[in-house]
């Protein structure tokens, strides 16, 4: 697919698309694969609040100390991947790929991310990095990215191409959270991610709405359809969007 809409020297007007949803709803790996079929780069939001968790806690700073978790993260020594295929997050020369996705790191994400000083700091990264994208030396060549998160069709990039807000039901969620942290999804398993995933919504369900589809909003619930169909949806989004 030619995701370019045309060019002024040496920029070219890419697509950006952005794809909002609770956490177990796909959308990191929609994104991934979305970014991967159509050689755009792809911008894990989530992963950089979990960089950012790591890092203050690394600090020894006090995660309940907001002023000094601002001047922190302010201070945030982290490599942004968008390769879909390389996702390698480094902070401070350290691989933190593995550790920022365990249970005892999700549990307290939501903290730092509930910062409003904190967000604007990573939001205004995360603008740089989708702009840059547009540009011919670039990742992608210039073609676009895409951007998955909580808040990118509200706030970070509300004016994308392509916004979607991709959801599913609360049993499929809770699967496929169990299945990627534990690798299993039995009746164990699902309880103790519960608590992880709503306590999760619920803390940024309050500085940012991403359960409800805003206007131009394309909404996909992913409950009953694979990995590929979901991709599909996308793809056939962008091919109106060009």
């Amino acid at each position: 697919m030619d995701c370019c809409f045309g060019g002024d020297g040496g920029k070219l007007v890419g697509i950006t698309i952005a794809i909002d949803g609770p956490s177990g709803s796909g959308k990191s790996t929609v994104s991934r694969e979305t970014a991967r079929r159509n050689g755009l780069a792809y911008l894990d939001t989530g992963a950089m609040y979990r960089a950012a968790t790591w890092w203050v806690m690394h600090e020894g700073v006090d995660l309940n100390d907001e002023e000094a978790v601002i001047e922190s993260v302010k201070k945030l020594p982290v490599t942004v991947p968008v390769d879909p295929d390389d996702q390698t997050q480094i902070c401070a020369g350290e691989d933190i790929t593995e550790i920022i996705r365990t249970a005892e790191l999700s549990a307290v994400v939501s903290t730092i991310s509930s910062y409003y000083p904190v967000r604007d700091i990573l939001i205004s990264l995360q603008r740089d990095i989708i702009d840059a994208e547009l540009e011919a030396d670039s990742y992608s060549g210039g073609k676009g990215i895409v951007v998955e998160g909580r808040d990118i069709t509200t706030v970070v990039k509300p004016d994308a191409d392509v916004r979607i807000l991709l959801i599913a039901s609360e049993e499929a969620r809770l699967a496929r959270r169990a299945k990627e942290i534990s690798g299993k999804v039995d009746e164990e398993t699902i309880e103790k991610t519960r608590d992880i995933v709503s306590r999760r919504d619920r803390v940024d369900s309050a500085v940012t709405k991403f359960m409800t589809a805003s206007d131009g909003v394309h909404t996909i619930d992913s409950s009953s359809m694979s990995i590929d169909e979901v991709v599909e949806a996308v793809e056939d989004l962008m091919r109106r969007a060009t």
